[in-house]
């Protein structure tokens, strides 16, 4: 039996990132900052800002609290460090920006290192909260278990879904950009116009055909009927994952994508997968509305029956 395994193309990838997230992020960025921060001033918001006990607790195995605690002097001096505590306390970006936390509003402090307009006088607030939080995650870990490397490595478990899904959401788009690619071979020689987000052909009965990147579906194509008017041809979901184990919940996605492209008056509605050994049966009771199932790797061969009944079927909608 022979054994053959992908490159991992991906943990390379990982390592390149982690590189870039530790000198914005982690403990490497803490260290940084403090170094242009005036001591005696940080020790004394700490000591505004965190409990006694917790203080004691960190000073008791000769760490510096504010690798726990946040204080105004820290976060103002770099606001990405928002995004260090984040990633410690364990929170994901979607539920931890949100107006339910009221974090949502100092979203631009880890992304783009910035206070928003307004919002410096809000920073003590903000440091309140998160001391909290960080008395909370001591107290669960027990002082006696802290330690620098425990501290990272708590980081770093948050560090990891946020680049897989990082990840994911690339693939995806790559995956949409090929199927993009692979309609524009098959209708470039009735091209009027073709540019990264959209091509315009000009079918046989004369009329206007649009390709379209869109949000929901990920492509979609009309024909126009008259100035304004669009007949809906296609509408096409892309979900170029390669895990096998969530084929599923993509599938649910799609679902609810071509749900409303029904509703919309899309004719005919595709799913597109990146699972060559996906059960079709199954796919079609989980998206009822999806028209037609097409494999990406099938569709990107050009080249066997699937692909001639995905190019035919293009074909045949738009009308060249």
């Amino acid at each position: 039996m022979t054994i053959s395994l992908p490159s991992p193309d991906l943990q390379i990838e990982f390592s390149v990132a982690l590189a870039e997230i530790r000198n914005q992020f982690l403990q490497e960025a803490l260290r940084v900052t403090i170094k242009g921060i005036n001591i005696p001033n940080l020790d004394s918001e700490l000591a505004a800002y965190v409990p006694t006990a917790a203080l004691s607790a960190m000073a008791a195995h000769s760490l510096r609290a504010e690798l726990i605690f946040p204080v105004p002097l820290l976060l103002v001096a770099n606001p990405r460090l928002l995004g260090y505590y984040r990633l410690l306390y364990g929170f994901a970006q979607k539920s931890f920006y949100t107006s339910t936390t009221g974090v949502g509003q100092f979203k631009s402090m880890e992304e783009k290192g910035a206070i928003p307009k307004g919002k410096e006088p809000e920073i003590p607030n903000l440091c309140q909260a998160l001391v909290q939080c960080g008395n909370a995650l001591l107290t669960g870990i027990g002082p006696a278990r802290v330690n620098r490397d425990l501290l990272d490595d708590l980081a770093l478990l948050t560090v990891g879904p946020q680049l897989r899904g990082g990840a994911n959401v690339k693939r995806g788009a790559k995956g949409i950009v090929q199927v993009f690619g692979a309609i524009h071979d098959i209708v470039q020689t009735a091209a009027l116009e073709v540019d990264d987000s959209r091509m315009v052909i000009r079918n046989a009965a004369g009329r206007l055909v649009y390709i379209e990147f869109a949000p929901d579906p990920d492509i979609i194509i009309r024909e126009e009927m008259a100035v304004g008017s669009f007949s809906e041809k296609i509408a096409i979901e892309v979900k170029a994952g390669e895990d096998f184990s969530n084929i599923h919940n993509r599938i649910g996605e799609a679902e609810k994508s071509h749900q409303k492209a029904k509703a919309r008056g899309y004719v005919e509605c595709w799913t597109v997968v990146n699972v060559d050994r996906i059960d079709m049966a199954l796919a079609k009771a989980e998206s009822p509305s999806t028209n037609r199932f097409f494999r990406l790797s099938a569709v990107l061969s050009k080249a066997g029956q699937e692909y001639t009944d995905f190019r035919n079927r293009i074909v045949s909608l738009i009308g060249i």
